[in-house]
């Protein structure tokens, strides 16, 4: 199973991004999706996650502001980013937790790198 990230890049404060993250390979079900993301120095934290249903939860920086979204038919989860701050800086990661018999298993991708400049 492989988690393939993209839609990082340079945007000045205030602009917007779409993350996308497809997941591919040996796949029987997902259940919850996320996007976190690392700031340099900085922990890894939860930025949105959704679940098969389509139930979303953000942190509390970006709600209102980015909007996580799905397609199961294609096993893709989006981050849309807009109204982008320097604070949003970060490698962001994507997250897919996949039913694998009777466990539920973490996947991540490789992480895009999202830049924001004031």
């Amino acid at each position: 199973v492989q988690l393939q990230a993209s839609g990082g890049g340079l945007v000045q404060a205030g602009g917007s991004l779409r993350l996308s993250c497809a997941t591919s390979g040996s796949i029987l079900s997902i259940r919850n999706m996320g996007w976190y993301r690392q700031a340099p120095g900085m922990q890894r934290e939860l930025v949105a996650k959704i679940t098969s249903g389509g139930s979303t939860n953000y942190a509390d920086s970006v709600k209102g502001r980015f909007t996580i979204s799905r397609d199961n038919a294609k096993n893709t989860v989006y981050l849309q980013m807009n109204s982008l701050k320097p604070e949003d800086t970060a490698v962001y990661y994507c997250e897919a937790d996949l039913v694998e018999g009777f466990r539920i298993r973490d996947y991540w991708g490789q992480g895009t790198l999202v830049t924001v400049s004031s």
